[in-house]
């Protein structure tokens, strides 16, 4: 979605000491012919998600990419607040267009071509065993229980939000654990625009979602007041490829991302989401009843 926020400002007033004043605009974009602009979006998708470092760019894949690019602008882009699709001509909103289509593309292959997750060789698994912070914040929530749920023995609350959450997850019968992922080292790269970042998600949780307390579910919850287009990124990165990943790799658990968005919703959301992924693990052992004839 493009809106007056990611665009940033679109008007300069130009004027100097003397003479008339003129106004600066991107007016002149919205002549663009779509052609030109479907052209340039494939051509930076085909050049930045889909070549080998030191290889020649793919072009037997540029016809198969601009229809898929084609689809995605009919269909999936949405202006508001005055934009339009030729300010995606600019490099950094291209590169946003291309990771939305990239993810897409991705989502779509998941069980034809699994995610491959590479572990730090000199850090693979982190541990929160010598763990120990000061803070200056004065929010917090004392995890005493009952019953303790945390090994950590106080959760630092960004916002009230977060307590809410704290009160679900101690309070519901298929919670194991859970930890605020606060100065614990979990980062999950990902990128906005043209700019490399760092995704540092809430909370961790273990679920006993039907397998047991030897193969709990590994739940990163997200609390979000407002989601923006950052968030919505955040969330497309973990469901696309670092949740996909960590589970095909299969060393370190199974794994799931949820994200809440309304604080008075957060113990119906999650009972849904334990819900679901009990749901999708009994699925496949679930025999259809025979249709009569």
């Amino acid at each position: 979605m493009l809106t007056p926020e990611i665009v940033g400002p679109s008007i300069t007033q130009n004027s100097g000491i003397i003479g008339e004043t003129v106004n600066l605009n991107l007016e002149h974009l919205g002549d663009m012919r779509p052609s030109s602009l479907l052209f340039n979006v494939t051509h930076r998708l085909l050049y930045t998600k889909f070549r080998d470092p030191g290889e020649p760019p793919p072009l037997h894949l540029f016809g198969q990419l601009k229809r898929v690019t084609k689809q995605w602008l009919d269909t999936c882009l949405q202006c508001k607040g005055s934009t339009y699709p030729a300010l995606l001509m600019y490099q950094e909103l291209a590169d946003m267009a291309c990771e939305r289509i990239t993810a897409g593309i991705t989502r779509a292959f998941l069980g034809e071509r699994p995610i491959k997750a590479l572990l730090d060789p000199y850090n693979p698994a982190g541990s929160t065993r010598h763990v120990r912070f000061n803070t200056s914040k004065a929010d917090r929530w004392d995890t005493k229980g009952p019953p303790p749920k945390c090994h950590i023995n106080w959760v630092v609350l960004d916002s009230d939000w977060e307590s809410e959450f704290c009160r679900v997850a101690e309070a519901h019968p298929q919670v194991r654990a859970y930890v605020k992922n606060h100065n614990l080292g979990l980062e999950v790269p990902y990128r906005f625009g043209s700019d490399q970042r760092k995704y540092i998600p809430d909370f961790i949780v273990l679920v006993d979602d039907g397998h047991g307390d030897d193969d709990l579910l590994h739940l990163i919850v997200e609390i979000k007041g407002y989601r923006g287009e950052d968030a919505k990124e955040k969330a497309s990165t973990m469901k696309t490829y670092w949740v996909p990943g960590v589970n095909h790799l299969a060393t370190h658990g199974r794994w799931a991302f949820a994200e809440f968005c309304d604080v008075y919703e957060i113990e119906t959301e999650f009972k849904a989401k334990v819900e679901s992924q009990f749901d999708q693990m009994i699925q496949p052992f679930v025999t259809p009843s025979p249709t009569s004839v």
